[in-house]
């Protein structure tokens, strides 16, 4: 059973996939009084707060009456749809009866197998990229002509599944982008990413493309 995860959206939700591909867009009607207008992950289900305008402060009982306004929505749509919750373990809870996984899948939007394919094409080439900058000093901004690879061939030992996780080099809990910019700016001598960097970005989706398949086991060393 694929469970579904809860998202809101206030604004354009995905950027764009391949130049001058039709590719699908979550884009919320606005509200014509200017008031605050927050959707659900489906690019369908959305909901205006009267009286609130974007930007303004909200209290936390607040945002429950939004969620559980689009949540009641929502399943009003898809009555058969299963929506699995977390068990305080982290573990799914026991699935009872519902929709297919299949259908379920479907109540986010009538993707069509074109749309898979270009997610599919743009996660490649954003690995791809990864790849190359594992592999090349210069694209690390290295200044001693050392790589990843050559610690790290095809990315083994690095683990990704582990984080977030205790590490004695940084003396902190750290997240997988945390050591790779500790090794770059260490073994590889160079200048540590910005969180928004694209570089940054790939060389996390190569390190988590090679690791595909392996269970989430957080904190392990």
């Amino acid at each position: 059973m694929r469970p579904h995860r809860l998202a809101f959206v206030l604004s354009l939700a995905a950027g764009p996939a391949l130049a001058g591909s039709d590719v699908p867009r979550h884009q919320l009607t606005p509200s014509p009084e200017g008031n605050l207008v927050v959707g659900l992950c489906d690019g369908e289900t959305s909901i205006e707060v009267k009286g609130v305008k974007p930007g303004d402060q909200l209290t936390r009982e607040q945002g429950q009456q939004i969620a559980g306004a689009l949540m009641q929505e929502w399943r009003q749509k898809h009555p058969d749809a299963e929506w699995i919750v977390a068990a305080a373990d982290g573990a799914p809870e026991a699935p009872g009866a519902g929709a297919s996984a299949e259908s379920q899948f479907q109540t986010y939007g009538a993707f069509t197998g074109r749309d898979r394919r270009i997610w599919q094409e743009s996660t490649e080439r954003l690995v791809a990229e990864g790849k190359r900058i594992f592999h090349d000093d210069k694209a690390l901004g290295g200044t001693n002509a050392v790589s990843c690879d050559m610690c790290h061939p095809d990315a083994s030992n690095t683990h990704p599944e582990t984080y977030p996780k205790f590490q004695v080099q940084l003396g902190r809990v750290a997240l997988l982008r945390d050591m790779i910019n500790w090794c770059i700016e260490n073994p590889v001598r160079g200048k540590p990413f910005a969180d928004d960097d694209p570089r940054l970005k790939a060389l996390e989706a190569y390190i988590l493309a090679q690791r595909k398949g392996i269970a989430l086991d957080y904190g392990k060393h």
